[in-house]
């Protein structure tokens, strides 16, 4: 664009009674279409006064860019992550400069007349524009089951310093293997592999957090390991990816995947891909012959659904023979290795459709398969291939193309090649070894009599998220001013109202509320774009109705950040409508706030609601 440099205002803010230094940078430069907000602090670690705790997050807000937002977007989250990485080695570099210099203490400034600090107590109840208090909710405390909700400030358990001995009596439910109050050192390096301290330290924590905020299916040590690992430990990052991830897995049933999949006939007869024993380090092996695949008779005949379908059912069994190879090999197996053979590879595979469906593959399997991919060897790569590559590279994280090993013609072969990786009697027959590969053949096209997709319908995005219509969960967008109100018609006094949620984005507080007279107007209905069906919210509490008057309150509001997630349930005491409400709660408004999100007017909200009947319950 012929921009040499930016400007950006940046404020700096040292308090040496409060030994804090807070850094607030915001852009100049394009302020009129993207609007850069980044924020560092420097303070005191909880854990020890000789220990320094940095904090530091940021926001991104894309007004306008010639249509580019989408784009600019993902380059602008890859270069910040850069930047960090680029942060941490300054730090380290001047840190070494002192070293250098022979200083390894710095005597800290010391307060005259220092006082000691008021520790601040935690917040559970936040205000809202409901205008309740706390005798306009409704009183049903023989009855009520109270909602298992996470506290405002649970962001404050991420403590950098927390091991495994001083939080041990929060995780007895714990599947690790504790011994006087830590994790076994053997437990570590037989299932999770070598850790520092401060690598078990933020898994620990990140565990922790799991548990006060997240009441259903705890993930194992080792899973959070490989998410933390994907953020280079990265308390923040790995938790927001774990979350997310949690919940994709949740919307999706990714849990039940291996017992309820059956591959399409079509799949089974011409998708050319299997496991095929380990490699040298124990990792399971999967080989895929992409050459002689015939990607466009998949795709019209599956869609790219479909083959979509057939990828996260070949990681999640990789994930599973990951557990048995721990168990059979005495020392932690987290990711397998994929040959790749490109014998046959042409411009024929560069189908609009088809790159399409690989991206949406990459994108998919990358944000919720970390490290799970140990290497990737990409053999007989013809000329083609780097016309592939430069369309794909770029959307792979860049951990994941370190781990890929890519060879042309026969140079697979010789050292370097194949058999530095895989033992000799396992190299696959196809490739110049001596073993039988049962994985097929490929090189022969689907029969049309198998297509049931037209090239203009797979041309054109999805509406809904992959396997929507098996799932039991919806999608919500709160946006300011406009709640997502779901209206339960409950018959018998007794009934239970029961609710699991999870805050995909931003922050929201959840209130169940019940009408005191038949609901009679129609809902209004809030779109927006990229919505299922357009709708993002429903309103039924209309601005003149009065709490009080003509709605109360049965559970009173309670806040809900990015990345929780939520169940709880209420027993009723009357018959009649119900009202459960996820209004938008603003962040920015909070002291606290540790808001990630790229727009601050919006929350994405992923729910389950039933009402039981109170014949169950007697």
């Amino acid at each position: 664009m012929g921009v040499e440099h930016v400007f950006f205002i940046q404020k700096n803010s040292l308090d040496l009674r409060k030994r804090t230094l807070k850094i607030e940078a915001r852009n100049e430069s394009f302020s009129s279409r993207v609007v850069i907000n980044e924020r560092c602090q420097y303070s005191v670690h909880p854990e020890s006064p000789d220990w320094t705790f940095f904090e530091q997050d940021a926001s991104l807000d894309i007004k306008s860019f010639f249509g580019l937002e989408s784009m600019v977007e993902k380059i602008a989250i890859k270069q910040y992550t850069a930047n960090i990485k680029k942060g941490k080695h300054i730090m380290d570099h001047f840190i070494q400069m002192l070293l250098d210099q022979g200083i390894t203490h710095v005597p800290r400034w010391l307060d005259p007349q220092k006082q000691l600090p008021q520790k601040g107590t935690n917040k559970t109840r936040n205000e809202t524009n409901l205008g309740e208090s706390d005798d306009q909710v409704e009183d049903e405390t023989d009855d009520v089951v109270r909602p298992r909700s996470v506290s405002g400030e649970s962001e404050n358990s991420l403590q950098l310093g927390a091991t495994a001995a001083n939080i041990k009596q929060q995780l007895k439910a714990q599947s690790s293997i504790e011994i006087d109050g830590k994790l076994d050192a053997e437990y570590i390096r037989r299932y999770l592999g070598e850790l520092t301290p401060v690598e078990e330290s933020r898994m620990v924590q990140l565990r922790q957090w799991l548990h006060e905020t997240h009441k259903g299916k705890i993930p194992k040590d080792f899973h959070i390991l490989r998410f933390l690992r994907a953020r280079d430990f990265n308390l923040e990052k790995g938790r927001d990816m774990l979350v997310h991830s949690l919940a994709w897995r949740k919307l999706h049933n990714i849990d039940r995947l291996l017992d309820t999949y059956e591959a399409p006939e079509v799949i089974q007869k011409y998708y050319a891909g299997g496991w095929h024993y380990n490699d040298k380090d124990g990792r399971p092996m999967y080989i895929l012959k992409l050459g002689e695949m015939d990607i466009k008779g998949l795709i019209k005949s599956g869609g790219e659904e479909g083959i979509l379908k057939q990828v996260l059912a070949v990681n999640e069994e990789g994930l599973r023979r990951c557990q048995w190879a721990t168990k059979s090999k005495g020392h932690p197996v987290s990711a397998c290795t994929c040959i790749v053979d490109l014998e046959g590879l042409s411009m024929r595979h560069l189908w609009r459709p088809g790159i399409k469906t690989l991206l949406r593959i990459i994108e998919v399997v990358e944000a919720n398969y970390p490290e799970t991919m140990g290497r990737l060897l990409i053999v007989r790569a013809p000329r083609v291939f780097p016309v592939l590559w430069t369309l794909v590279s770029p959307f792979i994280d860049e951990n994941t193309r370190q781990k890929f090993m890519i060879y042309g013609g026969k140079d697979y072969l010789a050292p370097g090649g194949l058999g530095d990786y895989v033992d000799e009697q396992y190299i696959p027959d196809f490739l110049g070894g001596e073993c039988y590969c049962d994985v097929y053949e490929g090189g022969q096209h689907v029969p049309k009599s198998y297509y049931h997709y037209h090239e203009d319908q797979l041309d054109s995005s999805p509406t809904e998220p992959p396997f929507s219509s098996e799932s039991l969960y919806q999608m919500a967008f709160v946006i300011k001013e406009w709640p997502h109100e779901l209206h339960l018609k409950v018959d018998e006094r007794g009934s239970v109202i029961t609710w699991d949620f999870d805050i995909l984005k931003g922050a929201v507080t959840f209130t169940v509320l019940r009408c005191r007279s038949p609901l009679t107007s129609e809902p209004h209905e809030h779109h927006v774009h990229g919505a299922a069906g357009g709708i993002g919210s429903t309103q039924y509490i209309s601005k003149d109705m009065v709490v009080g008057v003509d709605i109360s309150i049965v559970e009173p509001p309670c806040v809900c950040r990015d990345g929780n997630s939520v169940q709880g349930s209420h027993v009723t005491r009357q018959a009649g409508s119900y009202i459960l409400q996820w209004k938008f709660f603003d962040t920015t408004k909070s002291s606290h706030s540790l808001d990630f999100s790229f727009t601050s007017h919006k929350s994405k909200v992923m729910y389950y609601t039933e009402v039981l009947q109170s014949q169950g319950f007697k």
